[in-house]
């Protein structure tokens, strides 16, 4: 991005709520959330300081184009294992015309806390979801259990819950653990037996390239605490829909080392991969070519720092995770064919401003290796202008880009690890870009 832009950013007061009403009577002396050309839902609400906070967005959108909204409803007030026997919930609530009016909020599942028989029913939390394009089935992860990713080791660690739905979200099964499925394949590297680990929260990815019997694959990136305690990102892939998992590419050879944290990735329009992965003030990014991709062979480069330093992502005076997305458009001024790399991080300073940094992938130049995609990006969107955090996409139906990020809109919790209003934007290229794109459907 220029260096010219980023005073560009403009921040938004007193504008007025489309869709839904959210802001309640007699809030009008709080800072009002930024209003950009698109309409907003307050999905999952904290309306008073004492309630019960929600965190972690995922958003995914369906074969019939509904819109599956999912967050962390957390009576702990804190990630998983952090507060002993700390109860937290899913919810989840529909939306079947493209975000402008949302069903109920529902319990996806419901933790038991200090009354659960089991470990892993003590609490489900950092959920992520994809919606598979060719079927009703849905499958969604999310950590689990009474034990912190910090304290975990081989034998007592996060349980990896895994949950489908196969009526497009409207009722799920009951969770199934599967961490010992991907745990067991780190047991003979020269990093394990690793300690931890979790699947990163938001958007499973599910290719447009690669199918594999009767799905495209699915990709996940996970962070993973190593025997020495170092963290790591490596991407884990499914072709059965989230049945059986494998690390991509050599498990001797991680995505992102000592520098990872909370990972997304997403795939190039040349098929190669893409990690994202948290770090104070911007991302690393790291890309994974196949040299054969129907057998999930090829290898990683060497990870990139994207932040001020090269006109990149920067997420100032912060490391919060968010969401990564490519998507096929036409170049306005010349009309040329192309994609744009999209990333949403909080804009800063801390975490507050939550924005969507777009970048051009114009031909293979642009992608080609991760210092091409970590340096110079074109543009960003700042979306809210109060505190904010996490934050994910999915692309609907309406061709429209949804949004689900976390903001203090009616101010903060008074529990100590706080909590969010889960809100709901979506946007036109147009909006995002200033003009400079419009969607092309492939």
């Amino acid at each position: 991005m220029k260096r010219s832009f980023r005073g560009l950013l403009a921040t938004f007061l007193g504008v007025a709520i489309v869709a839904c009403g959210c802001v309640k009577e007699g809030s009008g002396d709080k800072p009002q959330p930024a209003l950009p050309a698109a309409e907003r839902f307050e999905v999952f609400q904290l309306l008073n300081p004492n309630d019960i906070p929600y965190r972690i967005p995922a958003l995914a959108t369906t074969k019939d184009g509904t819109l599956i909204a999912v967050a962390d409803y957390r009576h702990s007030g804190t990630d998983i294992g952090v507060t002993d026997k700390g109860r937290i919930d899913l919810h989840y609530r529909l939306s079947y015309d493209n975000g402008h009016t949302w069903g109920e909020v529902k319990p996806l599942i419901e933790g038991k806390g200090a009354e659960a028989t089991d470990f892993m029913s003590v609490g489900y939390g950092d959920p992520c979801i994809v919606a598979d394009r060719e079927s009703n089935r849905v499958l969604l992860l999310s950590c689990a259990g009474n034990v912190s990713f910090q304290n975990g080791t081989r034998q007592n660690h996060q349980n990896i819950a895994r949950f489908y739905s196969e009526d497009g979200g409207k009722s799920w099964s009951a969770p199934e653990d599967i961490a010992e499925s991907i745990y067991s394949q780190f047991d003979d590297s020269k990093y394990g037996p690793v300690r931890s680990m979790f699947v990163a929260s938001g958007r499973i990815f599910q290719s447009r390239t690669v199918k594999v019997g009767n799905y495209y694959r699915l990709y996940c990136a996970v962070l993973v605490r190593d025997k020495s305690a170092k963290h790591m990102n490596y991407v884990i892939y499914s072709d059965d829909f989230g049945a059986s998992w494998r690390v991509l590419g050599d498990i001797n050879k991680p995505a992102v080392y000592s520098t990872a944290d909370e990972p997304k990735v997403e795939e190039l329009p040349d098929g190669s991969i893409l990690v994202s992965s948290r770090y104070e003030g911007g991302r690393y990014y790291n890309i994974f070519t196949f040299n054969d991709a129907a057998a999930a062979q090829g290898s990683w480069a060497k990870a990139e720092f994207s932040g001020a330093s090269n006109n990149g992502v920067e997420s100032k005076d912060n490391s919060t995770n968010g969401e990564v997305m490519v998507l096929p458009v036409n170049r306005t001024k010349d009309g040329k064919d192309m994609h744009i790399l999209l990333q949403s991080v909080p804009l800063g300073p801390g975490r507050a401003n939550v924005g969507i940094y777009y970048k051009e992938l114009y031909d293979l130049l642009d992608y080609v290796d991760p210092s091409s995609v970590a340096g110079d990006w074109d543009g960003v969107k700042q979306v809210s202008t109060m505190n904010s955090a996490y934050s994910t996409m999915a692309w609907q139906k309406d061709n429209r880009l949804g949004f689900l990020y976390e903001e203090e809109t009616h101010g903060a919790s008074t529990l100590a690890y706080g909590g969010y209003t889960i809100v709901y934007e979506c946007f036109d290229i147009e909006d995002l870009t200033e003009g400079k794109y419009t969607y092309r459907k492939e």
